[in-house]
């Protein structure tokens, strides 16, 4: 971390007043007591108010200051005890002479202090962050304090959360499309398996090229699993209408592997071609640019191999699942679940159309 910076700024004289509690207690005087009497004199307090006319003025009590000026004077000061007798304050209070902050912030109502730094060159975010949470847990803190980030660091992990909320949905919102678009519920995991692949071979790529990971990186993720997808489901859909034709699922598999593999090369070399003015952008944003682009382009370039030889493995594994009697009972109950129902939806659509 480089330019590290702090917004506590020690150097402001201040006199302490630590109250001695077991002697206030013999006496019959609480805390509060000395804490309004101090506070009365120093800073004044609202008594009453005074009207003239059709104006009003608020009255503060205050001493004057000549009895402000220094701790003998405010010693002088006295404090009713319960029996009706006057102590002065410097038989209650130790006067301390120190040092304050110059400011005092607060982040919902509790005193903080904002530390500032960037991350060096060659680090990323993430890991300056875990020096910080680092460096905070060897403090060794009382119980209360805690280490609560703030500007681009509460942005990264508010972006995180929001990513992981966003790649949970995507997967969900997917497979009911590839469930509705295939009638099936096994073809759109044989695609969707495709996607975990696709990310260590994008973070491979940015490694192999000096990036750093980041919210652009997290864009781009999202990126690769469309494209990794799109291939996935030419094969998958083209095997499937070769075997509608009556091809055997061996021949289907490779015919349409061969018919396949010239689209997805197409579609591969646009998306690389597509990427390559973000790869060797320069000026200013051209490191979010090349983060993004080469996670993508390499991603994809990298994990094209593993994906055709992938799908067609992922395919006929789940086809003899399918086939199996474990999932024949599992499409069973379902059926009987889920066909009274579209029955019903059915009948209710024709009569809305009848009438």
């Amino acid at each position: 971390m480089v330019d590290a910076d702090r917004s506590y700024l020690s150097g402001l004289p201040e006199l302490r007043l630590a109250i001695d509690r077991q002697r206030a207690g013999d006496l019959g005087i609480p805390v509060e007591t000395v804490s309004q009497t101090v506070n009365a004199l120093m800073a004044g307090q609202d008594v009453t108010t005074f009207n003239s006319v059709s104006d009003q003025y608020d009255v503060i009590l205050m001493a004057e200051d000549a009895f402000r000026r220094t701790p003998d004077t405010l010693a002088a000061a006295t404090v009713r005890t319960a029996s009706g007798e006057l102590v002065p304050l410097r038989n209650l209070v130790t006067f301390n002479e120190g040092e304050g902050p110059g400011s005092i912030n607060r982040l919902n109502r509790q005193r903080q202090i904002s530390v500032f730094a960037n991350w060096a060159p060659e680090s990323s975010q993430a890991e300056a962050q875990q020096v910080m949470q680092a460096a905070f847990a060897g403090l060794g803190m009382a119980p209360g304090y805690q280490l609560v980030p703030s500007g681009q660091s509460q942005e990264l992990d508010r972006a995180i959360y929001y990513f992981g909320v966003a790649f949970v949905l995507s997967f969900i919102f997917m497979y009911m499309v590839l469930a509705a678009q295939f009638e099936s519920f096994i073809h759109p995991i044989t695609i969707l398996l495709t996607l975990p692949v696709a990310v260590p071979f994008g973070l491979l790529a940015s490694l192999l090229f000096g990036q750093n990971l980041n919210i652009y990186s997290a864009l781009g993720v999202l990126l690769l699993f469309g494209i990794v997808k799109k291939n996935a489901i030419l094969q998958v859909a083209h095997t499937i209408g070769l075997r509608a034709q009556g091809l055997a699922r061996h021949e289907a598999i490779m015919q349409a592997n061969r018919d396949r593999l010239r689209p997805i090369l197409m579609t591969t070399l646009a998306l690389v071609a597509g990427m390559m003015p973000l790869v060797v952008s320069s000026g200013p944003g051209s490191a979010t640019n090349r983060s993004i682009g080469i996670l993508v382009a390499g991603g994809q370039s990298l994990c094209l191999l593993l994906t055709l030889l992938a799908v067609p493995v992922f395919y006929s594994l789940f086809d003899d699942a399918a086939q199996s009697p474990a999932w024949a009972r599992i499409a069973g109950t379902w059926s009987r679940i889920s066909i009274p129902w579209t029955a019903r939806w059915r009948a209710a659509r024709e009569g809305a159309h009848t009438s």
